[in-house]
């Protein structure tokens, strides 16, 4: 298939392309740059320099495309919440924007990279795809209105469309790692802590109705996520298909600290901070759909593997994907 992947500099994006290529794909690697790094689009890839927000620059790379996974936009839940114009009008119109020039070139694929933060405070845990969506961030709230827009794009055109509901992506994989301009991830912030690339990590609250008082995550490997997409878009589907993609366990902020720290053998510093707004207490998958629909589990995101790999790619670019 020919791909036009969007976001393709960026983390999940750039070992997505990456393995698509491996697969025998094409791929047409669009990004403004403006959060990922030139360094991180694979060798093979078609880079195309653009605006999510100004289709003119990139409308033209359509042409010929069998599909297209939608990684670009914001991704940080607290600077959602200071900053929700700004959200809305990328990851909401940005979306829109592209499903419409998708539909007007005939693009019959389309896959999604959506979040758990659609969610909210889930009132069973672990979540499946049927719970109610009351997103507790706008950074949610974006990612369950571009479900709507595809999901009304796969009722009424002839395109089918899949958003693949991230619990939270961490690890590396050859090359290509995590390097966000700020980090605001648990993983590579602790790794950092621990390697004094970084300050102390900051634990957003202690008090949580969890049973160490740390926030419950569902930490899934970047190379499992990336298997997913491939394998969205190869499988026969219809319609729109919303699905979970985790590991199926959650592990707490603090035992997360806890393997950087058996995984380095090192302290990781940190300190208490006050709860972020936005942040529900506990969000694990239930990844039973994935496994029917997509043919598709994880097979890389037991946590200290995660860690270690995150850790040996930062050891590895201290300074990211900027110092080599």
């Amino acid at each position: 298939m020919r791909v036009f992947v969007t976001g393709a500099a960026g983390y999940i994006g750039s070992v997505t392309t990456a393995l698509l290529l491996e697969r025998g794909h094409r791929v047409v690697a669009l990004d403004d740059y403006s959060t990922g790094h030139r360094a991180a689009v694979p060798p093979g890839a078609e880079p195309v320099a653009g605006d999510l927000l100004r289709p003119e620059g990139w409308r033209d790379a359509l042409a010929g495309v069998d599909a297209c996974v939608h990684f670009a936009g914001r991704i940080a839940v607290g600077e959602s919440m200071a900053d929700p114009g700004t959200y809305f009008a990328v990851n909401v119109g940005g979306a829109a924007l592209l499903l419409r020039e998708l539909l007007a070139a005939g693009v019959p694929r389309f896959v999604f990279s959506s979040s758990a933060g659609v969610y909210g405070s889930a009132r069973r845990i672990p979540i499946r795809e049927s719970a109610p969506l009351r997103p507790e961030s706008v950074y949610g709230e974006t990612k369950r209105m571009a479900e709507e827009m595809a999901a009304w794009a796969a009722r009424t055109r002839a395109i089918s469309a899949v958003a693949l509901r991230y619990f939270n992506a961490a690890g590396a994989r050859g090359p290509y790692g995590e390097d966000h301009r700020p980090e605001t991830h648990l993983i590579p912030l602790a790794v950092d802590a621990a390697l004094g690339l970084g300050p102390p990590l900051r634990l957003f609250g202690t008090d949580w109705p969890t049973p160490d008082g740390t926030p419950l995550r569902d930490y899934i490997h970047v190379r499992d996520l990336a298997e997913a997409h491939v394998a969205a878009l190869e499988r026969p589907l219809a319609g729109f298909v919303p699905c979970n993609l985790g590991s199926g366990h959650g592990a707490s902020v603090r035992e997360v600290v806890q393997a950087v720290e058996r995984v380095l053998g090192r302290p990781v510093p940190a300190e208490i901070a006050p709860r972020r707004p936005g942040d529900p207490p506990a969000l694990v998958a239930t990844i039973s759909r994935a496994r029917r629909v997509l043919g598709w589990r994880p097979r890389c995101s037991e946590l200290d593997r995660v860690v270690a790999d995150a850790a040996a790619w930062r050891q590895a670019h201290p300074h990211g994907y900027e110092g080599g």
